[in-house]
């Protein structure tokens, strides 16, 4: 594929991944859109919040040694060039779809930045192992490891187990993987009912605003491609292509992409309180 058509792929698969989190499913409706909080409607969807975050945090991997549509593999290296913020950076860099990237670019390098920040956790204090730490890591590795530990059972989380035993080394308190296994359940209390939680306000600011920023990107692109019906006493419309979309699933991917412009963002741009960002 084409870098017109990896563009369509990556945008609709960053703002489906948003829209899915940032909705009034799962969060209350605001009171006031500055200086604010959000709430959950309950703890099922601050924990599937946590889950889905994982997944944006992530990245596609190949599958018999070829990557999803085609995309470039993300570097092996970095923390957040492990992320969909990867793909995001390259539309940046080389927009397709929109001429101005420059506000979109500023959110990205944003988030990215405050997600690479390593920040402790004071006196984490894990009950069934008997050991305290102020454990320090990247709030991007804190959130994965708490979102993982949210929806696998146990026995699937050797890799995070890994993560665990090396934040703890690194943080001068040693913990053997055995004791880390035997104190999930406090693991969890700290990452995801107290770290995640505290967070959540600010990540999903960050998301919304990552949303309006790839909204304002594109409507430039969906003013010049929408076109309506003659009648106009008929829903009907169809989106022009833009030269070098070609492929099937491009195709279909940039008309879904359009529609999500066509429809906007499910919450207006807000800002989160300050007291909400003084911590870890």
């Amino acid at each position: 594929m084409n870098p017109v058509e990896h563009e369509c792929i990556i945008l609709f698969a960053v703002v489906e991944m948003i829209d899915d989190m940032v909705n009034h499913a799962m969060f209350e409706r605001l009171v006031t859109t500055k200086d604010t909080n959000v709430m959950f409607v309950g703890s099922a969807e601050k924990r599937l919040f946590n889950i889905l975050l994982v997944d944006f945090l992530s990245a596609p991997v190949p599958r018999g040694g070829f990557m999803p549509f085609d995309l470039p593999a993300v570097p092996a290296q970095g923390l957040t060039d492990r992320s969909y913020l990867f793909y995001l950076k390259q539309v940046c860099a080389h927009p397709q779809l929109g001429s101005d990237a420059t506000e979109l670019s500023h959110t990205v390098e944003h988030f990215a930045a405050w997600l690479e920040d390593r920040q402790p956790i004071d006196r984490m204090w894990l009950g069934e192992v008997g050991v305290e730490s102020n454990l320090l890591a990247s709030r991007y590795e804190f959130l994965k490891i708490s979102g993982n530990i949210g929806k696998h059972n146990f026995s699937r989380l050797d890799s995070d187990i890994g993560r665990l035993v090396r934040i703890y080394a690194d943080s001068g308190t040693p913990l053997t993987r055995a004791q880390a296994v035997v104190a999930l359940p406090s693991i969890y209390e700290w990452l995801h009912s107290n770290y995640f939680a505290y967070h959540a306000s600010t990540i999903a600011e960050f998301l919304n605003q990552l949303r309006w920023s790839i909204q304002r990107f594109l409507e430039p692109e969906w003013k010049r491609s929408y076109i309506r019906d003659a009648d106009p006493n008929s829903p009907s419309y169809q989106y022009s292509y833009p030269v070098g979309c070609n492929e099937e699933v491009a195709r279909s991917m940039y008309w879904c992409l359009m529609n999500k412009v066509r429809q906007r963002p499910h919450f207006p741009e807000f800002t989160v309180t300050k007291h909400l960002k003084q911590q870890y």
